[in-house]
């Protein structure tokens, strides 16, 4: 056992930590209880399977922290950003993919590597010897999460995921919607035409509103509390926070222009991305929702374009699980009472699927060198990569501890340059050219 590096869970964190030990050279094990147990939000058995959104947001390098994290995996051989290459749909600037093809892509690649076994069937309890990264994500099964809670002596911390509905493309009326990205971005002409645009007057705005938060909602069991990380906020939880915080977030009217109404400016706009590369499915935007089924389809169904609509998959909300890292990790992401046991992905506390991902990565290359005989140097902080670890063991508040998506927040500043909005674009290019060459002289020891 001690010659083999075993992973618990095969999604995002998962199926990268795994690419990067087999590719090392080690023999690797991914236990995965798919599809003998089945969850909430998951509708497959397939490796590295998508269940909130399809984008993976941000592919800006330069400018945007989660674009820079993408750069760092790509130089690094990772498995999740090569598929994720390969089935790119377009997003208008965003890197989002065809969610299936890519899950299965990502199966085919580790199914088929000679160092790679995938085992189906649940783990339930933590292993007291060999090499583990437990990569469970936020529906680790209720088995594993109590063994995890009785040995870091701590209540397991939870926030609510919420999931948004996918849409039939063919049920839109195309009369009332348009294909546009919003400021037209994009370097073509197919990336700027990347979201479907369904355009609202104020009171048809006031309308949705009112049916929004008065629709039935899914009911939490006793004992629960709805802390939802603000990243992926319920769109009612929105709507309960002030009638225009819609409109300022998922439903912002800006940089767009109806072809079908060229003089008259929309109050509101829903926008939907292309799910799939067929482009027969469209995720609506932002719109992660815990109403019920039937309330559901009544409101979408007030959406201008959306009154026929069909609904491939209507949204959801499920428990996420994370551990109370800063306390319970050490800056190899190993637990601390059983150091033979490294954690990664989102049930550290990093938020999203690329922070997820990343966070195997590290796992997988940390663990290849203490099975290996090496240490590795700790990852440079001023990483994109090297910024989320830091964070999640010890860098922040534990008292206070929530999920975090990668942002130029973490990073340490770049002396010399100004704050302040406008210095903003400067001192983000300042950022990703520094943390390029750490990441790059790190990969290289």
């Amino acid at each position: 056992m001690t010659d083999t590096l075993h992973i618990i869970g095969g999604g995002m964190a998962g199926s990268e930590a795994a690419w990067q030990a087999a590719n090392a050279g080690l023999n690797v094990v991914i236990h995965e209880m798919r599809p003998q147990v089945g969850t909430f939000a998951h509708q497959t058995g397939n490796l590295a399977e998508m269940v909130c959104s399809n984008s993976f947001r941000s592919d800006d390098s330069e400018q945007n922290a989660v674009g820079l994290l993408h750069w760092e995996m790509r130089a690094a051989g990772g498995l999740i950003m090569e598929m994720a290459d390969k089935h790119q749909l377009p997003a208008g600037g965003a890197l989002a993919v065809d969610r299936d093809a890519f899950a299965e892509g990502v199966t085919e690649r580790l199914r088929a590597h000679p160092n790679v076994r995938v085992e189906e069937g649940e783990i339930t309890a933590l292993p007291d010897d060999g090499h583990w990264i437990i990569a469970t994500g936020p529906l680790t099964s209720g088995t594993l999460g109590q063994a995890i809670a009785a040995e870091t002596g701590a209540d397991a911390l939870a926030f609510f995921d919420a999931i948004a509905p996918i849409v039939y493309a063919e049920s839109i009326d195309m009369d009332k919607a348009w294909m546009q990205s919003r400021y037209d971005k994009g370097e073509t002409e197919e990336e700027q035409k990347a979201y479907l645009n369904c355009p609202m007057d104020k009171d048809q705005y006031e309308a949705f509103i009112d049916a929004l938060l008065a629709a039935d909602k899914t009911e939490f069991h006793e004992g629960e509390t709805a802390g939802y990380f603000d990243g992926c906020l319920p769109i009612e939880v929105m709507a309960e926070r002030g009638r225009e915080t819609l409109r300022h977030g998922p439903m912002k009217p800006v940089g767009l222009t109806n072809p079908h109404q060229p003089d008259v400016k929309a109050y509101a706009v829903v926008q939907l991305r292309r799910d799939n590369k067929l482009g027969t499915l469209f995720n609506i935007v932002g719109f992660q929702t815990k109403m019920k089924y039937g309330a559901q389809t009544d409101v979408f169904k007030m959406i201008p374009g959306l009154e026929n609509a069909r609904f491939a998959r209507l949204g959801g909300i499920h428990r996420n699980t994370f551990l109370n890292s800063p306390t319970l990790l050490d800056a190899e992401m190993r637990l601390k009472s059983k150091p033979n046991i490294r954690f990664a992905g989102q049930i550290t506390g990093v938020e999203g699927y690329v922070e997820s991902a990343a966070m195997g990565l590290l796992a997988g290359r940390l663990a290849v060198a203490e099975m290996q005989g090496r240490t590795l140097p700790p990852v440079p902080e001023t990483t994109a990569t090297g910024a989320l670890v830091t964070h999640i063991t010890g860098g922040a508040e534990a008292k206070t501890f929530q999920p975090m998506n990668v942002n130029f927040g973490l990073f340490p500043p770049v002396e010399g340059l100004k704050g302040g909005r406008r210095g903003r674009k400067d001192r983000y290019k300042a950022y990703t050219d520094r943390a390029k060459a750490d990441w790059q002289s790190w990969l290289d020891q």
